[in-house]
């Protein structure tokens, strides 16, 4: 029997960070600190990040982030995540203080250019199997569920502080009737209007479901296509290319080339350094919260 070493959190820096800012923004609370520098969204990512901490009990931390807004996703289909706002002026200041200020309270932080923070704690928690450590993955984000196996939980931030739906395979099974792994397809289909790729234009979730959980894949489907209803046959053939497409964009990648200390990612509690960068920020919430 495999001895259990510990549970690594692996944290999705930036659905942290932007879901503490826009908490805030909305009544324009960006807690602006002595040098004028917004610090809404850093000091809110830190307390999800020591919330979850607190529940979770993690023996490793990592935060994974985007390394800027191109990826090979990108070169694939120039229309993905094309129609994205740019972020508030109050938050781009903020995204290298994250890091810096995670980085000065222990936390390691990695991200790989190319690719997305998705692929790297995707492949993180694909390193992770067979070594006796479990992993957690914490994001606001449900494309992840399609990595929840029997040594990875997702949990998803539900509104406030603390509050999460936590996924097992178990519970996914129960919500979704399908498979993590199968959920790549159901988005395929269905496509994604937030990361700007259509899928198959006219099948929804409800249908996208449906089909995967009578023929378990897309080629399954493709297999019986005579079986389905005439409408949904015409529209699976006419955007087949754009079907398979939404699949590779879909697909959380796992074999990104990149390497972390897993030493370093040791969770020991807060650390001197900690003290240091608040007062040198003006953190007074995470002052007051967590020191």
């Amino acid at each position: 029997m495999e001895n259990k070493k510990g549970n690594l959190l692996v944290v999705d820096g930036m659905a942290l960070l932007f879901r503490a800012f826009f908490a805030t923004a909305v009544s324009k609370q960006f807690m602006v600190n002595q040098h004028g520098v917004p610090t809404n969204g850093v000091q809110g990512f830190m307390k999800h990040l020591f919330t979850a901490i607190g529940q979770n009990d993690p023996s490793h931390t990592l935060i994974c982030w985007d390394m800027g807004s191109k990826t090979f996703r990108n070169e694939l289909y120039s229309g993905y995540k094309a129609e994205r706002k740019a972020p508030p002026e109050e938050l781009i200041p903020q995204f290298d203080l994250a890091k810096e200020v995670a980085e000065a309270f222990g936390f390691v932080n990695i991200g790989v250019p190319g690719f997305e923070a998705d692929d790297c704690i995707g492949t993180v928690t694909v390193q992770m199997v067979g070594t006796g450590i479990d992993t957690t993955v914490l994001s606001g984000d449900k494309d992840l569920l399609q990595l929840v196996s029997p040594t990875n939980e997702v949990w998803i931030l539900q509104k406030g502080y603390g509050n999460y739906k936590q996924y097992n395979e178990a519970v996914f099974a129960e919500e979704w009737g399908i498979t993590p792994r199968q959920f790549v397809d159901v988005k395929a289909l269905m496509g994604d209007t937030s990361d700007g790729y259509p899928g198959v234009r006219g099948i929804g979730e409800k249908t996208a479901l449906k089909l995967i959980q009578e023929y378990e894949t897309i080629d399954g489907i493709l297999a019986n296509i005579d079986q389905l209803k005439p409408g949904q046959q015409t529209k699976i053939k006419e955007d087949l290319e754009m079907l398979r497409l939404s699949k590779q964009l879909a697909e959380i990648h796992t074999n990104v080339p990149l390497v972390f200390d897993m030493e370093r990612c040791l969770y020991n509690g807060l650390v001197p350094e900690a003290a240091e960068i608040v007062n040198q920020y003006g953190l007074k919430t995470l002052r007051r919260d967590i020191l």
